[in-house]
């Protein structure tokens, strides 16, 4: 049987848009009890866009807090009340890569850092993409302004995660769950 954890307090260090952080006591298993510190955010969805050709979309944008520009996938935060995380990740596929998708499947769920977050990350799987019309394209700003977008065959995608080219928690999980679903002719996204 495991234990309850309750929380018994807590106390907001920092309020942002993105998101929040606080310091919990919480009861530990053994009867007592431990300061734990939280960051609460709105949760984010990716999208492992995959052509008819075996090619998944990579996009390489500047990351400040590693200093670093990242190969990931089109990603968003889920900050628009109401909307359906399928909506947010196509809204994100267009955004971001200049893509729409005529088939969007739910690939995997992922906790990015539960030792101190709550994050919830949602990966889907959009297949037979079609380009945006130009006169409809995002325009971006900030730091997706100089985006990098490439298309790369699936397997080569793999490969990089594994010579440490691609790093983001989310689209290493994101690339090698799309390679197990291809590779059981996608049965695995039949859940219910």
């Amino acid at each position: 049987m495991a234990f309850e954890h309750e929380r018994l307090s807590r106390t907001e260090r920092y309020h942002g848009a993105i998101f929040s952080v606080y310091s919990d006591e919480v009861t530990m298993s053994d009867g007592g009890s431990a300061r734990r510190d939280v960051v609460e955010n709105r949760g984010a969805v990716v999208v492992v866009a995959l052509d008819d050709q075996d090619r998944v979309v990579l996009i390489k944008q500047y990351r400040h807090p590693v200093k670093a520009h990242l190969w990931e996938l089109p990603a968003g935060l889920r900050d628009v009340e109401g909307e359906e995380p399928a909506l947010t990740a196509a809204r994100e596929l267009a955004e971001e890569a200049d893509l729409q998708a005529g088939r969007m499947d739910r690939l995997v769920d992922l906790h990015t850092s539960p030792g101190f977050s709550d994050e919830f990350v949602l990966v889907y799987l959009a297949r037979d993409l079609t380009p945006v019309p130009a006169a409809e394209r995002h325009v971006r700003t900030a730091e997706e302004a100089d985006l990098e977008i490439r298309r790369v065959d699936l397997d080569t995608a793999v490969d990089m995660i594994f010579q440490g080219e691609i790093t983001n928690a989310a689209a290493v999980a994101g690339l090698l769950a799309a390679a197990r679903a291809r590779d059981t002719g996608w049965s695995v996204l039949n859940r219910s």
